[in-house]
């Protein structure tokens, strides 16, 4: 783990110290550094694929599929994430946490050694069903193991393993990427989750195994819940397609998508989410808003700095690598004990922060703009992200019963991976249709930039409702 993170962690205790000490204490140093590790790969994973996917893209002639390379991710994991969901709560997280590590290994390992662009998003479809069984199964693992008390530092050190990759993995991915090609970005990654997952699992064994009791253990994985999964990631699916397609004939499987992914929707999320109903309905809604948002955005980065202002890979993803570092400092700012009361206040502020920095990011499409301006726009955004999303999970948690914690987990997780992959396609349909493609496939610095602001600014539009949603999250009984 990084010693930002293990400071934004010890940090958090600081004022409140018992016998077991914090999460770096004796009692739960080995389950932090290990499920913090695991965080650290796939944060750097992250951020090295957004250096490498521009090159990936070009090489395999699939730019006009840009999009899907990220949307696919996300729609296969929102099948993981409600399965991790049942698992964890049935069955304890350490299967779904090492089925999903696995999944995501081999994801990897179909990208790096794909010929074809749909072989290519394969590949990232099988990372994203190994990446929604971990994300959610480390929350479980948050939730069981450790003390109410100590899960705001726990998110922070989350956030603060993003520090290290954002700035070393647009360098290294970009390096690899220009020395030994955009492969071994992908092929390089799996042998170094051994290790954290040596010292996770005896501790998640140990702390987090098993059910909560015996009649949730009896229950069973929940079959309804798993239809509606499929149906959700095969709507999102569907509905990506016809966004990319843009032919009349698209309409066909648009609608089957809306058709599936409506009460599935509707059968996955709490009551209330869509109409932003307050306490939990509202904090599950203001983090599809703002992941959605803010990653759709980011995807685009890269790739218009590299064709709309010739920088290099290495330098495009170099752009964001400050935004690490703010990131972390938000999660660790919400995290402090004294500002908990004015939670509802900072998320607010950190969505201000986001809709300021997606209306910023396209101004480099004037060449009169330095392009540097991305990257200090983007740390200002990542600021306030930092501080939304750890703040509605330590929300999540804070107001679900242990033996929900899986499924409201994954709900939150769908509202991330389902706005994400939504907003994706939008995206993606705005961005074909005004010829981005096709100017992605050239060495213009000039033509078509009106794809990249069809991209940010309906997403700073998103970004400012969630603003909104903010102040629907504080319920007066937890």
């Amino acid at each position: 783990m990084s010693v930002l993170g293990s400071r934004a962690a010890d940090a958090v205790v600081e004022e409140d110290v018992e016998p077991d000490g914090g999460v770096l204490g004796r009692a739960y140093r080995a389950l932090s550094i290990g499920i913090v590790s695991v965080v650290l790969l796939i944060a750097f994973e992250a951020t090295a694929v957004g250096t490498a996917m521009p090159v990936a893209a070009r090489e395999l002639h699939g730019v006009a599929l840009y999009a899907f390379a990220f949307s696919g991710y996300f729609t296969t994991s929102l099948f993981g994430m409600v399965l991790a969901g049942q698992w964890a709560d049935r069955r304890g997280p350490l299967g779904a946490l090492t089925s999903g590590i696995g999944a995501f290994a081999v994801g990897l390992v179909i990208a790096g050694t794909a010929q074809t662009m749909w072989v290519f998003i394969l590949g990232r479809a099988v990372q994203g069903l190994g990446g929604g069984l971990v994300i959610v199964a480390l929350y479980v693992v948050v939730g069981r193991a450790y003390p109410e008390r100590l899960r705001p530092a726990i998110m922070a050190a989350f956030a603060a393993s993003w520090v290290v990759p954002s700035v070393v993995g647009p360098l290294a991915s970009g390096a690899v990427t220009e020395q030994l090609g955009w492969r071994w970005v992908f092929l390089g990654i799996p042998v170094l989750v051994v290790l954290p997952l040596a010292l996770a699992l005896p501790q998640i064994r140990r702390r987090a195994s098993g059910p909560v009791d015996a009649e949730a253990g009896a229950a069973g994985i929940d079959r309804r819940r798993i239809r509606l999964a499929l149906g959700i990631s095969l709507g999102a699916g569907l509905l990506q397609y016809a966004a990319q397609d843009l032919r009349p004939l698209s309409l066909v499987p648009g609608a089957a998508g809306v058709a599936l992914l409506v009460p599935a929707v509707l059968g996955l999320l709490p009551r209330g989410t869509c109409r932003a109903a307050r306490g939990l309905p509202a904090v599950v809604l203001l983090r599809g808003l703002s992941a959605g948002s803010f990653i759709a955005a980011e995807s685009f980065v890269p790739l218009m700095l590299v064709t709309q202002r010739g920088l290099s890979p290495t330098l495009a993803g170099f752009s964001l690598a400050a935004g690490g570092g703010t990131w972390a400092l938000g999660s660790w700012v919400q995290s402090r004990p004294r500002l908990a009361p004015y939670r509802e206040r900072l998320m607010t502020g950190g969505m201000l922060l986001v809709t300021c920095a997606l209306l910023a990011a396209p101004s480099v499409l004037w060449h009169s703009v330095p392009a540097w301006t991305v990257a200090v726009a983007w740390a200002f955004g990542c600021f306030g992200m930092g501080l939304v999303i750890s703040s509605t999970s330590v929300l999540l948690l804070r107001l679900s019963a242990p033996e929900q914690a899986g499924a409201n987990s994954a709900a939150l997780q769908i509202s991330d991976g389902l706005s994400n992959a939504l907003l994706l396609a939008a995206t993606g349909a705005a961005f074909a249709a005004l010829g981005g493609g096709t100017s992605a496939t050239t060495t213009s610095t000039s033509s078509h930039p009106a794809a990249f602001a069809a991209v940010f600014l309906p997403m700073a539009v998103v970004a400012l409702a969630g603003a909104w949603v903010t102040t629907r999250t504080r319920t007066e009984t937890p």
